[in-house]
């Protein structure tokens, strides 16, 4: 679990620096329930999402439990041990 809680917010700009600065990702609004793939993220860039929370947040996540949360909400959840 992460030492503070990993917010809707933190996710946006942990996706936004992982997908790199020239991606057009529209992130604005309620994303919680969206898939990953309408979001224009695929497993990949989740795998770099969690890299950089693990880094940051000092927590560890596994790969497979990161890959199949398929919305913000299920990986908010993964992260954040809920």
């Amino acid at each position: 679990m992460a030492s503070r809680e990993v917010t809707i917010e933190d996710l946006k700009r942990i996706l936004r620096e992982s997908a790199g600065a020239d991606e057009n990702v529209d992130l604005a609004g309620e994303i919680l329930d969206i898939d990953f793939d309408a979001l224009g993220y695929d497993s990949l860039a989740l795998l770099e999402t969690a890299a950089r929370i693990t880094r940051e947040y000092g927590v560890t996540l596994d790969d497979e439990a990161v890959t199949s949360a398929r919305t913000p909400r299920r990986f908010l959840g993964v992260v954040n041990g809920g």
